[in-house]
């Protein structure tokens, strides 16, 4: 803070610009959780994407889902909040079930599947499938920090 107001002559402040992303923890009945490999990158996630400018979070989450998996979810609850420090998006993860469609690929995805907590746990960085595993332990929402590799210990 002092260094701050030693410059404030300077006027050189800035403003942190973040962008917000929604993703679906989608649950079946047996406990598998839905899964997408990107395609832009070949990583295992959770299917989501960027919050439109002009629709509410659990829309969001339904047209992402929709969009990347072909399956239609109910939005249960939110069960974290996710911050990547390094890249300034937050992500809201919301734990959903299956409401009809049927598993697809799409632009974004060249595989979809349904995993078991131990495949997610071994396919999926840390970084990720902390979020699927949250939205199974009913402890949330949990508020998470990470810098895109490691999550970051809260003290």
């Amino acid at each position: 803070m002092l260094l701050y107001m030693s410059n404030s002559a300077q006027k050189t402040t800035s403003t942190p610009l973040h962008s917000v992303s929604v993703a679906g923890a989608v649950v079946r009945e047996d406990g598998r959780l839905l899964a997408i490999r990107r395609a832009d990158n070949g990583t295992w996630e959770l299917p989501g994407g960027v919050l439109e400018l002009t629709e509410s979070p659990e829309a969001g989450v339904t047209r992402e889902v929709w969009e990347e998996t072909g399956v239609r979810v109910e939005v249960e609850e939110l069960t974290g909040v996710y911050k990547n420090t390094t890249r300034g998006v937050v992500a809201l993860v919301f734990r959903c079930k299956p409401a009809g469609g049927e598993e697809r690929t799409s632009a974004e995805s060249t595989a979809v599947e349904w995993l078991t907590p131990e495949e997610i746990t071994a396919r999926m960085a840390e970084v990720y499938a902390i979020r699927l595993l949250d939205a199974l332990d009913d402890k949330g929402p949990h508020v998470r920090s990470h810098d895109g590799c490691h999550l970051i210990t809260q003290q």
